[in-house]
């Protein structure tokens, strides 16, 4: 593998020469990705912390679907979720996918849900990251996204549905 060497920073100059407009990269957007529908266990409730009430939900399986990639929630992982005092809750959740390859895939996806106005669902964003193994599927560990959290459909059973779309 190349080593990495300083000669790029020659083109400093050359950059600074061009007008800032020509610089500016276009905005971003959202490309879908896959969804999934993530099933969970009872919820243990630990007691209140220094930093708010912790619950903590162990994932127990689901399935996963998109355009390039689909396969399987594997159970054993778990949402670790922090009741803050404001009202709000931070999520994250850790947990691996199998894909219908037999690739696995691990997730950490983190967020936050606060109530909406008149404590209606507000929607909810999160950042996850993905850590999969070199080759089909390390595009996932290459780039930026965006995931929505919501209830599943009632015949899931008790699980959500999250969607992740590739920040382009």
């Amino acid at each position: 593998m190349p080593v990495p060497t300083f000669r790029s920073l020659a083109l400093i100059p050359a950059l600074a020469a061009v007008p800032l407009a020509a610089q500016e990269p276009p905005p971003p957007s959202l490309e879908f990705v896959f969804e999934e529908i993530v099933t969970l266990g009872e919820a243990t409730a630990p007691g209140d912390t220094a930093r708010g009430g912790r619950l903590i939900i162990p994932i127990t399986g689901g399935t996963f679907e998109g355009p390039e990639i689909r396969g399987t929630v594997r159970p054993g992982g778990w949402d670790w979720q922090l009741r803050r005092a404001d009202g709000c809750t931070d999520v994250e959740a850790d947990y691996f996918l199998e894909t219908d390859d037999g690739v696995v895939i691990n997730v950490v996806n983190k967020g936050v849900i606060c109530p909406g106005e008149g404590g209606a669902f507000a929607p909810v964003r999160t950042h996850p990251v993905f850590e999969a193994p070199r080759g089909k599927y390390e595009w996932l560990s290459k780039t930026a996204f965006i995931g929505t959290l919501e209830p599943a459909p009632p015949d899931s059973g008790p699980a959500v549905r999250i969607r992740f779309y590739r920040v382009r």
